[in-house]
């Protein structure tokens, strides 16, 4: 599998793997069987998947706690987030506050049984709090040694800009799909730098209907078209880290089967 090097150090497989559904039903609470939760992320390590992306807000705590049940941070580069509140009835509230995020990473690390946390990512820029402010408070953190890396979350080119003027972006994590490149701008900005682009909802929730040929690129490598949509991001572009999440073994070997996929250049060129 290719790789990527997170911050210029950090070498992963670049099809990694997204542990939000590792929680209960809209991302609240505990899933139905933590046993088979485990079971997910013991089997994605067994396939050779050592990136893994979290955060505080799923669950709230659920998917850090059990990738720590299920050995994730000892054999894993595992990334985190802050900057998300939730409450009970499901709802995704931006907290920039610089103290909140000081708070949250210790929290995190004691989650993850960790004593630094190898990619920490600002969840959502805040309307209410000044963005450099939030993201001085993850270049303090690195600086005393909280955190290995930081990472953005979605930003627009501009934010990425103002963010590099305060401290050293490894990666950045947009939505981005075959189906929805509306961030191409910013994955084209994370090439010019080098930053690794993780694109969330990779598999466009589901929803390729209206990607034209991808039906019958899928049927002549006798694949699924999420198939075909995780190795197209893996083909579009060096820096881009997929993570396709699942709480199904079935469907997680489904998923990593996509990278051993080679699109032709005419199969490239007919789904871009």
């Amino acid at each position: 599998m290719d790789t990527f090097d997170i911050g210029g150090e950090l070498t992963v497989n670049r099809l990694g793997f997204g542990a939000m559904r590792l929680c209960g039903d809209d991302i609240i609470g505990t899933p139905d069987d933590e046993a088979t939760a485990r079971a997910v992320v013991e089997r994605a390590l067994e396939l050779g998947v050592d990136f893994i992306d979290t955060a505080d807000s799923y669950g709230p705590g659920v998917s850090e706690r059990i990738l720590r049940e299920a050995g994730a941070p000892e054999e894993a580069v595992v990334a985190t987030k802050a900057g998300l509140l939730r409450n009970a009835e499901g709802d995704w509230l931006p907290h920039g506050d610089p103290d909140y995020i000081r708070n949250q990473v210790l929290v995190s690390r004691d989650r993850l049984g960790v004593d630094t946390i190898d990619l920490y990512q600002f969840h959502r820029p805040d309307p209410d709090t000044d963005f450099e402010d939030s993201v001085h408070a993850f270049a303090e953190l690195k600086d005393e040694g909280f955190i290995e890396h930081v990472g953005l979350s979605n930003v627009s080119v501009d934010q990425l800009e103002t963010a590099r003027e305060i401290v050293e972006v490894a990666t950045v994590q947009n939505q981005y799909n075959i189906a929805d490149r509306s961030d191409e701008d910013v994955l084209k900005a994370c090439e010019a730098y080098d930053i690794g682009f993780i694109p969330w909802f990779p598999l466009g929730a589901g929803d390729l209907s209206d990607v034209e040929g991808i039906d019958a690129v899928a049927e002549a490598h006798d694949a699924s078209v999420y198939q075909i949509a995780l190795a197209w991001l893996l083909q579009h572009s060096d820096v881009t880290l997929p993570i396709p999440g699942t709480s199904s073994v079935a469907h997680l070997e489904a998923n990593m089967r996509a990278a051993d996929l080679e699109l032709s250049d005419e199969e490239l060129a007919r789904l871009t």
